[in-house]
């Protein structure tokens, strides 16, 4: 059988033969091979058609001598893998990122760092031998991986914000969206509102709480540790927290949870205990995930723009990569959602 042009061709096509079929210098070819913006958008569309045309692929190693680049960043997330691949946070948060990284050449690796088994492998990888850049999700406030990147030169983004507030970081105004979500309870009559806070070694843990009781003492309310409960973000602590809650202030009117989870546990617990919701208890809970209106009744919730947060922190290392100097902060605004619960 006839074989194609292209089948007998000897070896993949060389920079030089994708340059001689647009038309254009070796280098406008390298430039935008290896991404670079100081090629016109003609110039560009060009070299593309004849990339494609000849089934060019570039040579990932000799790049990486040329450029000093790995072409790939790493995704840490400092949780376990059954919350990574369970909670719609991750899985949003995740999309932003790919959204983004997929307009460049850069390719995304996946680690989770929670076990020391995987700490150990995961800081043996970060090196510029491996990866040109680094985003950090869900860090803990005693964790050492910022120095360690640090250390090496390595260029890194955290989300959410870090507890010294130092470095890159991507967040949402959490203490705005807990003060908000507090308010619409104060303005609903509520009197006795509790809270079911985020760990307090994660921003968000604190922040939400810190907005819970600046709204509190903005209405001359009494802040009280007895209303107060702390979860871990999951729907099984929330139960846990909500039922804690009730075995102490069973005259509570109003609860806000700092996480869609923690809030559809604090819905059975109420549930279970005979509350009907929002006639008994008026609940609020903290990022319009899907599972806000998966739950009976719908969740009021707070919404903060997880997709957004993934594509803002890729455009961030992105521009840190290139040699350019982006905003060190970027801090999203959050907005209530009414539903049925309150």
């Amino acid at each position: 059988m006839a074989r194609s042009p292209r089948a007998r061709s000897a070896g993949r096509p060389t920079l030089d033969q994708v340059a001689a079929h647009a038309g254009v210098g070796r280098g406008t070819v390298s430039r935008v091979v290896n991404g670079s913006p100081q090629v016109s958008p003609e110039a560009r569309a060009v070299v593309e058609k004849a990339i494609a045309e000849l089934g060019y692929v570039p040579n990932r190693a000799a790049r990486a001598l040329v450029t000093q680049r790995t072409d790939s960043v790493a995704l840490v997330v400092s949780e376990s893998g059954e919350r990574l691949f369970a909670e719609p946070f991750f899985a949003a948060i995740l999309r932003g990122i790919s959204a983004a990284l997929s307009e460049t050449q850069l390719q995304l690796w996946l680690a989770m760092a929670q076990s020391p088994a995987e700490r150990q492998r995961v800081e043996h990888h970060l090196t510029d031998q491996h990866v040109d850049g680094v985003l950090l999700l869900s860090l803990h406030y005693a964790d050492p991986l910022p120095d360690l990147l640090a250390e090496r030169g390595l260029p890194a983004v955290i989300a959410p914000r870090p507890a010294d507030g130092d470095g890159y970081y991507v967040d949402v105004d959490n203490v705005g969206g807990g003060r908000i979500a507090t308010e619409h309870l104060i303005h609903a009559g509520r009197t006795k509102i509790a809270t079911i806070a985020g760990t307090a070694d994660i921003s968000p843990g604190v922040d939400r709480l810190t907005g819970y009781e600046q709204a509190l003492k903005q209405a001359n309310l009494p802040v009280r540790d007895e209303l107060i409960a702390r979860g871990d973000f999951t729907e099984a602590s929330g139960y846990d927290a909500m039922r804690g809650l009730l075995s102490r202030v069973p005259e509570l009117d109003a609860v806000f949870a700092a996480s869609d989870l923690m809030a559809a546990g604090a819905l059975r617990a109420l549930r279970e205990a005979g509350r009907v919701v929002p006639r008994d208890v008026a609940v609020v809970g903290f990022e319009d995930s899907v599972i806000a209106r998966q739950t009976e009744p719908q969740l009021t919730s707070v919404f903060q723009p997880v997709e957004e947060m993934g594509r803002q922190m890729a455009r961030m290392l992105v521009d840190l990569i290139r040699g350019e100097e982006p905003p060190r902060t970027v801090l999203l605004d959050t907005h209530l959602v009414h539903r049925a619960s309150t």
